[in-house]
């Protein structure tokens, strides 16, 4: 009986030794499978089935919220069972500081955040500090409707994509204006100019912390370094010291004959909405043309209001979805990338009367129904085509030209 004791008190000493070590083992077997490596779609798919996506987005924008929350998030859980959360956010960096807050705790595998809306300065953040998952293009359908030939996809504000990031609209700037109130508004950044003397209180432009506003002042500094190509690349102090000086002299030339002389600058691209609406400047501007006649169509903007480029051209580019590397729900997050790729996703997307976004895919890659029906949709009036707008695109700057600009414009205009 003690002989039988004993053997007993040794295997349950034994046995709690392996479990001590299976605890220890048993996180790092988790983590391994948090970069998870699928042989096809169809498993990727079969390992979705039934997830969450927690998908952290701009939410300033009730048509797109509308949009995400109801067709996406329909169309994702009758066809896959998943279930989608949409995050309203303010700004892209709250996800991203999530995102690194929980790396620097250790939180390898049940992270907040299994998607977000990206792109520039956030997802070079990102990148740099591996804290995305990446190299599952091949594995997505939709990928092949992509045009990865094109380096304005290819690569987000100067950086390769590197399939760290799935591109879902296309965007670029443009010009508004009341076609009964102003007939031939300028349509160059030196016509601007002059334009703006010419009209003393008819224009302004947010400052330079207002994502638009900055995009203005960019246009203002292609302008005064002859173009967007001398400025391509990394960061370079020699060249930002040599055109600086120009662009900060034309904006401060043209702040007298701004609205209000120049004395307060709008702190927000709405602001500046209310202003054109007001009827208390004659211009307008948006990254995203498609407010334009979302405006018209909400009774904020008169419906003779008209949009255009610049001969010169003006920026565009790429946004995406990324999926951070410790999302638990990667092959939901997956699925939900692919379906925003697809040509239903897209042409919803593409309707004016749900919002009216350039299409991240290549429409010519669609077969002839698909394509004939993207031709077919018609536009709001108010609103430029975006392949006419295509035809003159300038491509973004590195995220360090960017925020030397915008210091260098709070520095030397704005105070």
């Amino acid at each position: 009986m003690i002989r039988n004791l004993f053997i007993t008190s040794a295997y349950w000493g034994r046995l709690a030794a392996l479990i001590t070590i299976l605890a220890i083992l048993f996180p790092l077997m988790t983590k391994a499978e948090d970069n998870p490596t699928f042989k096809n779609w169809e498993e990727v798919v079969d390992a979705a089935r039934g997830g969450t996506v927690n998908w952290f987005m701009w939410g300033g924008a009730d048509n797109i919220n509308e949009y995400v929350s109801g067709f996406i998030g329909s169309e994702l859980k009758d066809r896959y069972n998943i279930t989608l959360k949409r995050v309203g956010i303010n700004d892209t960096a709250e996800a991203v500081n999530i995102v690194i807050g929980e790396k620097q705790a250790g939180i390898d595998d049940t992270g907040a955040v299994d998607m977000i809306w990206i792109n520039g300065g956030n997802f070079r953040t990102m990148k740099q500090g591996d804290l995305l998952f990446c190299g599952y293009h091949d594995l997505l359908p939709n990928n092949k409707l992509v045009n990865w030939q094109d380096p304005s996809i290819a690569n987000d504000f100067g950086l390769p994509v590197e399939e760290c990031e799935v591109p879902w609209n296309r965007a670029q700037f443009a010009f508004a204006y009341d076609s009964a109130r102003t007939e031939n508004p300028p349509k160059s950044i030196p016509e601007l100019i002059d334009w703006v003397k010419e009209n003393p209180g008819e224009f302004t432009y947010p400052a330079a912390t207002d994502f638009n506003g900055s995009v203005f002042i960019r246009h203002v500094f292609y302008h005064a370094a002859g173009g967007p190509d001398a400025l391509l690349g990394d960061f370079d102090q020699e060249k930002f010291d040599e055109i600086a000086p120009k662009a900060w002299a034309i904006l401060n030339e043209m702040e007298p004959y701004l609205w209000r002389e120049g004395e307060t600058y709008p702190n927000a691209i709405a602001s500046l909405a209310q202003l054109f609406a007001n009827r208390e400047v004659a211009l307008y501007f948006d990254y995203d043309p498609a407010i334009f006649g979302i405006n018209v169509e909400n009774g904020i903007f008169p419906e003779t209001t008209r949009s255009y480029g610049l001969q010169d051209g003006t920026i565009g580019n790429t946004n995406y979805v990324a999926i951070p590397f410790n999302s638990p729900n990667k092959a939901a997050a997956m699925v939900t990338a692919n379906y925003l790729l697809s040509f239903d996703a897209q042409y919803e997307k593409a309707k004016s009367s749900v919002w009216g976004a350039a299409p991240a895919i290549d429409v010519s890659k669609l077969d002839d129904e698909a394509g004939a029906r993207f031709a077919a949709l018609p536009r709001h009036p108010a609103v430029i085509a975006p392949e006419a707008l295509a035809r003159k695109s300038l491509p973004e700057l590195h995220p360090d030209w960017i925020s030397a600009i915008e210091k260098g414009w709070q520095e030397n205009v704005g105070k």
